[in-house]
């Protein structure tokens, strides 16, 4: 069976067509729902997804945003619009970020089947061109799962080393496209660091480069790896070498 996730902001559209439509039957299994498309993609962070029939009109994140950003960061993911509006505007978009279908609500039986025996097939072929079988290589692809979370841990800690005087959780969890919560569990989970004791070893080896330079006072290094107060510098310096910035200057 094939992931799917169905992402509308009204409920009884989305519950019923979770449960109304016999998704076994064309190969396919809602392992979720979502009410907006930031939902939709913390959750997709988190879990892999093969497919994805997402509402295009929604608060948050549009399903035009939702599919911008999985192009951008996992194009394997099928995603098929849903829409109450017959637009062509919505259509080109939809061809733009790779969208595989785009479906007019209120939704057709007959619709739904052909479309999703279309993606079965698709990730079928594509299992198979892999070298696997489709009961043998996890629905989703965990390696590309995996790529996929890798490529968000390496842009975030990037992020802390250019910005770590100022860097935040929030800004940390926007630029992962989660909320904090999610995105402070996320890091641990993919880290084993907590994201702020993460950051402050950033800001202590940075700190530790600033004090070799003896043109700087330890409070000019304070301020430049963020800090406004100095003792409150020196106590996270000592916690972290277990030595003042005094004695790691004269230890050089």
């Amino acid at each position: 069976m094939y992931r799917l996730l169905i992402v509308d902001d009204e409920y009884e559209v989305r519950t019923g067509i979770c449960n109304y439509f016999p998704w076994s039957e064309v190969g396919f299994k809602v392992i979720s729902q979502a009410e907006n498309g930031k939902a939709a993609l913390d959750y997709i962070i988190l879990n892999p997804v093969d497919a994805v029939l997402c509402d295009v009109k929604m608060p948050v994140m549009t399903g035009i945003a939702l599919a911008a950003e999985l192009r951008r960061l996992n194009p394997q993911i099928k995603v098929i619009f849903l829409s109450a509006y017959r637009n062509f505007g919505y259509a080109q978009k939809a061809l733009t970020y790779g969208v595989k279908n785009y479906i007019v609500k209120p939704v057709k039986y007959e619709e739904l089947v052909k479309v999703f025996l279309q993606i079965k097939e698709e990730l079928d072929n594509e299992n198979l061109n892999s070298g696997g079988k489709e009961n043998q290589r996890p629905s989703g692809g965990e390696c590309d799962t995996a790529t996929f979370h890798d490529k968000i841990v390496t842009a975030v800690k990037k992020h802390i080393r250019e910005s770590y005087r100022t860097v935040t959780l929030e800004s940390a969890a926007k630029l992962a496209h989660m909320n904090p919560f999610y995105f402070s569990k996320f890091f641990k989970e993919k880290t084993g660091q907590n994201f702020y004791d993460y950051v402050i070893e950033t800001k202590m080896q940075k700190a530790a480069e600033l004090l070799e330079d003896i043109n700087y006072k330890t409070y000019e290094v304070s301020e430049l790896v963020g800090y406004t107060n100095p003792k409150n510098f020196s106590r996270a310096f000592r916690n972290y070498f277990n030595k003042t910035p005094s004695q790691y200057r004269n230890s050089i």
